[in-house]
């Protein structure tokens, strides 16, 4: 994220002139400058173009024809998304933006929050009653500051209780009062009898500018004569290479046994960051293959094999662990991208131990593509627009040309997170760090393949609409 590269979107992309009208005279034409530019780049960068009809750089015979094409359409949004490959089942991530400052903002991990990432789940017994679960309070964030954890449930917001309806008006204002509640499982490991009774308990936040430090929690546990890293890594942000790299550099001089990395949070980032983790992890595999991206049939120049390495660029040597096995911990919501890359990098490598639920399903990385002239520069920016996209531009497979799957990575012990027992992070207790102790330890923790009654979450509810645009990435510096 410290770079944003760029695709070329003038006639000057690539060397498929055909696909840009020798002849064109742009001012002649009548057709706006950002449904032009949304065009081209998609045509130049898109990893599925050969699937789209419509970006074929024979597809217009005429300027004439290619200008009544973009005419046809009502907003640049809507040409964006005719170009979009099978968009709920293949394409669920390329996005376009009209404000292209949002969107660095969000590629440096800057937000307008109140520091609370949250699960949504259905009152038991009711298709349209909601309450909600904290899973995730900033370090330093609003919520932080006021002394909210992990585990918290809330029922309610401004005193009205959450429905399907109100989810998204009452959830979206800047300003808004939690209202608290209890989770009570009734001594059952069935959902259908739980309940949510308020406590009268609230607390008002206010979403301001933020920062993420993506490091949010590190620990070295003593465990029978076991000393076991723990990481809570929730983005791979690149402009905190070097804080995760002294993140190792204190499971190095502890020296660890084990190592658990929790990803239940973490959507993505920096490719080059999660092959500097790989390489954290390692440091017996370096100059050998991580990982591949591979474009579409137009960029294959582009096609880049990620190394394991010794040094981050621009900063110092790697502080590598090299651990033959580590442990993951994953959520089906959250858990995706650059986080799955991890995971299907290091698998033919060392033994990768998945603990928590299928991951996301996104093996494919983008990059950001602005309206200039010349290919990859971030110099003269049309300055008539500020539309950019994110478009898919490669797929990243492993050594072993494996992508991760669209319906995600299974685990190798499936487990959970329940809204009623969430635990707070490095707590021996907490349910998947207790379950990735026991397979460590053998003894000591919780073993979830026989703990038959552990409890059945309630049904959650769809909260798409709730991620940032950017939740689920993998982006290329």
């Amino acid at each position: 994220m410290k770079k944003i590269l760029t695709l070329t979107i003038g006639c000057l992309v690539l060397f498929f002139a055909t696909s840009c009208f020798e002849d064109l005279d742009d001012n002649a034409i009548n057709a706006s400058e950002i449904t032009d530019f949304i065009w081209k780049g998609m045509n130049a960068a898109y990893l599925y173009k050969s699937e789209i009809p419509d970006l074929a750089n024979d597809r217009f015979s005429s300027d004439e024809e290619y200008a009544e094409y973009l005419n046809g359409f009502e907003s640049p949004e809507d040409l964006f998304e005719s170009l979009i490959y099978l968009p709920e089942d293949i394409d669920r991530f390329s996005r376009l933006f009209s404000n292209y400052f949002d969107l660095q903002n969000l590629l440096q991990g800057n937000s307008i929050t109140n520091g609370l990432e949250f699960n949504l789940y259905f009152v038991p017994g009711s298709e349209f009653e909601v309450f909600g679960a904290i899973t995730l309070v900033l370090n330093n964030s609003v919520a932080d500051n006021e002394g909210l954890e992990r585990g918290m449930i809330f029922r309610a917001i401004d005193g009205e209780d959450l429905n399907t309806s109100n989810l998204s008006s009452l959830l979206g204002q800047t300003t808004y009062t939690l209202n608290f509640a209890e989770y009570n499982d009734n001594g059952t490991p069935e959902a259908e009898d739980d309940s949510v009774t308020s406590n009268g308990e609230s607390i008002t936040l206010t979403k301001q500018g933020f920062s993420e430090n993506p490091i949010h929690y590190t620990d070295v546990l003593e465990i029978d004569n076991t000393s076991i890293g723990y990481l809570v890594y929730n983005s791979f942000l690149s402009s905190f290479d070097d804080e995760l790299n002294d993140a190792f550099g204190t499971f190095q001089n502890a020296n660890i046994d084990e190592l658990v990395i929790d990803l239940r949070y973490n959507g993505g980032g920096s490719v080059e960051t999660a092959a500097y983790l790989g390489s954290m992890i390692t440091g017996q595999f370096n100059g050998e293959v991580y990982s591949q991206l591979r474009y579409n049939d137009n960029l294959t120049s582009r096609n880049r094999d990620y190394l394991f390495t010794t040094s981050i660029e621009g900063g110092g040597s790697i502080n590598s662990l090299n651990l033959s096995r580590i442990y993951v911990l994953t959520t089906n919501r959250r858990t995706a991208s650059a986080s799955e890359l991890l995971i299907n990098s290091l698998k033919p490598y060392i033994e990768v131990i998945v603990i928590g639920e299928n991951t996301a399903g996104k093996t494919q990385a983008s990059l950001t593509v602005y309206d200039t002239p010349v290919l990859f520069s971030t110099q003269n920016i049309n300055p008539n627009h500020t539309y950019a996209m994110q478009p898919l531009v490669a797929n990243s497979s492993n050594v072993n040309n494996q992508l991760v799957p669209s319906d995600g990575l299974v685990p190798d012990i499936f487990l959970s997170e329940f809204p009623g027992n969430l635990g707070r992070f490095g707590n021996v207790d907490e349910p998947l760090l207790a379950e990735a102790i026991f397979q460590i330890t053998g003894s000591t923790g919780r073993n979830a393949l026989e703990y038959y009654d552990y409890p059945t979450p309630p049904k959650e509810v769809n909260m798409s609409k709730f991620f940032h645009p950017l939740e689920f990435e993998m982006y290329i510096d």
